[in-house]
């Protein structure tokens, strides 16, 4: 959303995101004072991780905003649950930390036990592709409180994740990084679950009411397109840290786009990136962006623009990891590397 008059064009979505980071850093600053905080100090950490007697526990929650409309329109309820699995869980990942369980709340207008049905199907295979064990769930009846598109249940999805910091692993927070570190880019399949207030935005004047079942192609509609589920990168990132692979910083790439997730985690040193090699944008999003007049500057803040996540690590150690992700089943490249100079120069796609 957009608030515009005056010359003030402002994401009020990420604007907002900042303000709530700012604030949890002033009430961790506070915290971590008390004696015997389990807290520990993570700059530009994607989730907190705590110390309880040498377990260290990290905790993420999220949900997947109103993606769930294409759901609504489409029917299709059983591909969510791997956008809300990816949400939380990619964030705890970024950190070194092993996502083990999920705990889930779903808000509704009145209950559809079919559609329930088809959440928790989803969210169960989700699940069982990253390895988290779903421990509890609660749905709550909010009646018109809760509102979306048409006339069956409507409803939000939120999770929160818990994950564990393995015995001998160092948190993953970017104070490693160096400057000539290169920066491999996962690509992601679809629109994750950013950016759809836009999206939806743009379908709706350039197709209508019924723009969900415009044919994006041959084989497919808008509304099925854009429902594409997040592929969570939690097995892969798992599988390189459980390979003694040297990471030091991992980004994901949600709300605020490459640049301000990327940013994150470049503060702890100071660094900056060049990033010129990045995957290009999805034919998807090259589409949505004619159809809305979006700038690069906007869509690239939006959208991931085919890059799910990066990592950074040695260049030394770059084809290793490439290998070991193509055997994982998911497409890496080297999109850049770090620089002693601060700031982000980023090369879109023309």
């Amino acid at each position: 959303m957009k608030k515009q008059g005056s010359g003030l064009d402002i994401d009020l979505g990420n604007h907002c995101s900042k303000i709530a980071f700012q604030w949890a850093k002033k009430t961790f600053a506070n915290r971590k004072d008390r004696a015997g905080s389990p807290c520990l100090d993570i700059e530009g950490s994607f989730s907190n991780i705590m110390n309880f007697g040498g377990i260290r526990l990290g905790m993420s929650s999220d949900g997947i905003g109103t993606k769930i409309e294409l759901a609504e329109r489409t029917g299709i309820y059983d591909t969510l649950g791997y956008d809300l699995v990816a949400m939380v869980a990619d964030d705890l990942v970024t950190s070194g930390i092993e996502p083990v369980n999920l705990s889930n709340i779903l808000d509704v207008d009145f209950l559809d036990a079919d559609i329930v049905d088809a959440l928790m199907s989803g969210l169960h295979d989700a699940c069982n592709y990253a390895g988290i064990t779903i421990t509890g769930g609660e749905i709550a009846e909010l009646g018109n409180r809760i509102g979306g598109y048409g006339d069956k249940m409507h409803f939000n999805w939120c999770a929160t994740g818990i994950g564990l910091l393995p015995d001998n692993v160092t948190p993953i927070d970017g104070t490693k990084i160096e400057h000539g570190d290169a920066i491999i880019s996962l690509r992601s399949r679809g629109f994750r679950s950013n950016g759809f207030s836009l999206l939806r935005k743009i379908m709706q004047s350039e197709f209508g009411d019924q723009w969900h079942e415009v044919p994006y192609d041959a084989d497919t509609t808008w509304g099925r397109i854009l429902l594409t589920p997040s592929l969570i990168y939690t097995p892969v990132i798992m599988r390189l840290m459980q390979k003694g692979r040297n990471i030091r910083g991992i980004v994901h790439i949600t709300g605020g786009g490459i640049e301000d997730n990327f940013m994150r985690i470049l503060d702890a040193t100071g660094c900056g990136a060049v990033l010129d090699k990045l995957h290009p944008p999805l034919d998807v999003m090259k589409r949505a962006q004619e159809l809305g007049n979006v700038t690069d500057e906007q869509a690239y803040r939006l959208w991931n623009m085919g890059n799910g996540m990066l990592i950074v690590l040695p260049e030394k150690d770059c084809q290793d990891v490439i290998e070991q992700v193509k055997n994982a089943g998911y497409h890496a490249i080297v999109a850049g590397h770090i620089t002693k100079a601060s700031g982000i120069i980023l090369k879109m796609d023309e």
